[in-house]
């Protein structure tokens, strides 16, 4: 690809992540019922709603989640990766840009917790305002990760229970994403 076409493709990277931002924070806050008087909660509904209410009624909930949304998030990586392969100039196989969707949509749900559970880590040790409505909804969605190795991997007072959970999600990303996203990238490139 050439400078030019490298610029888009970060532009439409940025563009569709601001989006899918968005729709997997309320997913996810939707998921672990975080507090819907937060003024972030009802920033995302309000911003969300307007595109998942329409699809909800053919989409019900499987349990918590919403698949109204995790269908608009598959739909915007799918689109923004065929985007960019069109603005490299490939012609892409069907097949390859879902493949490469899923990819890149699990990737994302990936990123999200990473970045949830390391900030709660770091609230954790600072001292910052629980009841603040970042630190209440980040709280909300990094705790049902840690809670279940809470307190069995504590050593001299230390708590490394976040410090699993992260390995676990790179891990994940390594072997489960990467692995796709290679499948899908040779599917698009029909090799």
């Amino acid at each position: 690809m050439n400078y030019l076409t490298n610029a888009g493709a970060l532009l439409l990277q940025f563009a569709f992540g601001a989006i899918v931002t968005l729709f997997v924070l309320r997913l996810l806050a939707e998921a672990h019922r975080a507090d819907f008087h937060n003024p972030i909660c009802q920033f995302l509904y309000r911003f969300t709603n307007p595109v998942v209410r329409p699809l909800r009624k053919a989409l019900p909930n499987v349990r918590r989640v919403n698949t109204a949304a995790l269908l608009i998030i598959l739909a915007l990586e799918c689109l923004k990766t065929l985007l960019i392969v069109a603005l490299a100039g490939i012609a892409p196989a069907p097949l390859g840009i879902l493949v490469a969707g899923i990819a890149e949509t699990l990737d994302f749900f990936l990123l999200t917790w990473i970045v949830l559970v390391f900030v709660w880590s770091l609230m954790s040790m600072l001292s910052t305002d629980r009841y603040h409505p970042v630190a209440r909804l980040v709280s909300s969605l990094a705790e049902p990760l840690v809670r279940p190795f809470r307190g069995r991997l504590t050593i001299g007072g230390l708590d490394f229970s976040p410090t699993a959970v992260l390995l676990g999600l790179f891990l994940a990303r390594m072997l489960i994403v990467q692995p796709l996203a290679d499948w899908g990238m040779r599917l698009l490139l029909g090799a």
